[in-house]
Formats: C-alpha cells, structure tokens, sequence
C-alpha cells in the first residue's frame, strides 16, 4: 500500500469521527470467501438476468425443434348463401332465381410436412444450439466476474483487519515505549522535547486507527451490497488466507486460458453462426418440398355434379414442391453480405485471441510482479526490525536523537504494511488471473 502509514501519520489531517467498528452491536458474520462467492451469486441481479436469457435460449431451441413435426389445422365452418339471380335477358332485365341449398357446413383438417427446403430447419436447430452455448458462457463469465469483484472486496476488507491489528500492537508498543522515555525524563536523562514528540507520535497513530476503522465501515458496506446483506451487518473476512500457484507457468496459464476463457469461446461460436448464417442465405436457392393433406366433412354435397343435400367426406393428400425464380438474382448480394460478415468474424475472432493473450501476460507478470514483492517486503520487515532495534538501544544510551526513534518506529511500521499488502495484491491478481483464463 503506496505511502499509507505515512500519509495517516504525517499528513492524517482530521478524518471524520464515525462509529468504531469494533464497538458495533450488531451480530457479526464470518464469511470464508467461498461462502462469501455463494452470497453474491444468490443475490446478484446480473446472474438473475443470464439465468432468464439461458432459459430463453433452451426454449428456442426446443422450439426449433418442433418446427420438424407436421403443421396441422383444424378449421369449420357455417355459411348461409342466397339464390342465384340469373340474367336471361341481360344485366338490366329481371334475373330468374335459380333455387340452390342455402345451408353450408363444413369441418375438417390438414397438414403440411416439410420434406426439404435446402436443410434450413436443420440449420435454424444449429443456430439455436450456438446462441444457446453462448447463452450458457455468458451466465459463467458473468458468475466468474462476480467472484473476482467479490473478492477484491473481500480482500481489500481483510487487509484493512489486518492493517488495524498491526497498528494496534503497534499503539502498544508506543504506549509502552512512551512509558520509559517519561521514567527517563523524570529522572533528566532525556528533554522535554523528545517527551512531546512521543506523544505527538503516539496521538497520529490513534488518529490512523480511526481512519482504519472508518475504512473499515467503508468497505463492509460495499461488501454488504453486493452480497445482498443490511449495510451494518459486520463481516468478519476469515484470516489468514492465501490461495495461489506460484509454480505454475506463463504458457500453462496461456494454454487454460484459449481452452476456458469466456472470450475466447464466445467470439468462436459468434463465427459459427456467421458460417450458419451463410449457409442459411445460400439455401435461399433451393426447391422447396413437402407433404400436404386435407381431410373434411361438408354438406350439402357441391363437390361434383350432381348436387345433393346430404353430408360427405373427403380426404387428400400429395406433395407440394416450388423454387423461387427471384432467388436466383436477389440472393447473390445476400451471399456475398453473409461471406463478408463470416470473414470479419473469423478476423475478430483472431482479435480475441490476441487480446486474451495480452490479458494473461499482463495479468501474470503483475501476478509475479507481486510475488517478488513479498519476497522483498519480508526481506525489508528483518531489516527495519533490526534497525528499529539498534536505534532503540542507541538511543536510550543516549549516542542516537529522538528524530532517528521515531523515523526507525515508522519505518518498521511501514514495511509491516508494505507486507501485508503485498499479500494481499498478490492473492488479487492471482484471481484476476483466474477470472481472465475462465476458471474463477
């Protein structure tokens, strides 16, 4: 953490005096991060919403699949009809009335089954299959950037606990130092100056605390909302906690990644549909058959000659076939619109490719980058802790100044930060690792 000792201690200003956490009422909730990942799934709008569109998803498919079965009609009807007025001696004379049977009534059904029409049924399945699988990544992408946003609140949470408890000790260790520069001053051995820089010392860490404790409210809230608990419901984050794979290699990474990443595997089927899509236009120039059949029952009897009024059935079935003439010159442009739009897919596929690529390099080398990190900031903790020792004793035999205490206190102080924060970075992009690889 970038300065953050210091910029409470030297430069704390008067942070705003909220509530102390620790001195909440309210029932507190420990939380493991897994646990934490189970709260924020339940209650997160966004996965509700990938949920719904998943379900859309499989309902057009089957959908799509029903369109194999037969279309069949079941229809009836009652008609009344007059006379025919027939005009033997012209349209202005008066007609004779030729007596029919008014009365029609008529009920049956029928059917038509799509034999073939250039096997676009079949790729209307495929394209519903497709947005269907796209449908199921994006519901897991969106699950895998709620875990890591879950998490980088989680553990921003947990360093702050941490940073809380380090000051704590460290607030007493000043208070006990404190107590043996005032033995010292009663007895003349040091100056009142050295006494009241203690203090002053000793009132910034306090102020620091405060701070801490307001961040600490801070970030449970924003916690709290995202795993859909009351905003002063207290999460006690659990700690330690380290999870992460130091041995594992760049390639290894990169390997997972083009076999998981949502990205990746979303832009492949985008280029699926787009090949679907033109195979689809290209079927536009292609005869179209099917089986039909009708069957029905109808009075009077008016079918054939003569006419009588008594009911009758009659059944028939054949095939249909057609070809659309215009296809033959509107569909060329469509095709050549389809093969472009498959082309540029293919091209932001590759695109995709590369910028997952770039997204798991980076991502790893800050990974690393953090892992050096600790291994330095451990390094630094010995160093500050030995020197904090040495001034300590030189300076209560009087060879060091107070200024040199004081800057050896802080200095420990802040590489104890420095530690655990770079613990807690290294924990952050070991999940943002994870996340951009598709594995969270």
């Amino acid at each position: 953490m970038k300065i953050y000792l210091i910029g409470l201690l030297i430069f704390g200003g008067s942070p705003v005096l909220l509530a102390n956490a620790s001195s909440l009422k309210s029932d507190t909730l420990r939380l493991t991060l897994k646990d934490a990942w189970q709260k924020a799934e339940e209650n997160s709008r966004h996965i509700r919403i990938k949920n719904m569109e998943e379900e859309i998803a499989n309902a057009e498919l089957k959908d799509a699949k029903m369109e194999r079965l037969p279309e069949i009609e079941v229809k009836g009807s009652a008609e009344k009809a007059s006379n025919i007025p027939i005009y033997e001696n012209g349209l202005f004379s008066k007609p004779s009335q030729h007596e029919i049977i008014h009365t029609l009534y008529k009920v049956g059904a029928d059917f038509y089954l799509n034999i073939y029409n250039g096997n676009k049924l079949n790729l209307k399945i495929k394209e519903n299959a497709t947005l269907q699988k796209i449908r199921e990544i994006q519901k897991k992408k969106a699950i895998s950037d709620i875990h890591y946003k879950t998490a980088a609140l989680y553990l921003d949470l947990q360093k702050i606990f941490i940073f809380r408890d380090l000051i704590k000790n460290d607030i007493g260790d000043q208070k006990a130092q404190l107590k043996e520069i005032k033995s010292l001053y009663k007895n003349g051995v040091v100056l009142k100056s050295d006494l009241l820089r203690i203090e002053l010392e000793l009132s910034r860490r306090e102020m620091a605390l405060i701070t801490i404790e307001n961040d600490i409210l801070i970030a449970t809230q924003k916690l709290n909302i995202i795993l859909g608990v009351p905003d002063e419901q207290i999460i006690i984050p659990e700690f330690p906690f380290s999870e992460w794979d130091e041995k594992a290699t760049y390639d290894e990474y990169l390997n997972s990644a083009l076999e998981h990443s949502f990205d990746y595997h979303v832009s492949e089927q985008h280029t699926e549909l787009s090949m679907l899509k033109l195979k689809q236009v290209k079927a536009n120039v292609t005869p179209k058959i099917g089986l039909y059949g009708e069957f029905y029952y109808a009075n009077p009897q008016i079918f054939l000659f003569p006419y009588n009024p008594y009911w009758y059935s009659l059944g028939v079935v054949g095939i249909k076939a057609s070809f659309s003439l215009s296809s033959l010159y509107h569909n060329p442009q469509k095709v050549k619109a389809a093969k472009i739009e498959f082309e540029k897919e293919e091209e932001t596929h590759k695109d995709t490719e590369d910028k997952v690529r770039q997204q798991v390099k980076e991502a790893y080398l800050r990974y690393q980058e953090a892992l050096e990190q600790i291994k330095v900031a451990e390094v630094n903790v010995i160093q500050a802790k030995e020197n904090a020792r040495i001034i300590k004793n030189t300076y209560f035999s009087q060879t060091s100044l107070i200024t040199d205490l004081l800057d050896a206190d802080i200095q420990l102080l802040q590489t104890k930060f420095e530690l655990e924060s770079a613990k807690i970075l290294a924990q952050n992009n070991y999940y943002l690792l994870q996340n951009i690889i598709g594995i969270l």
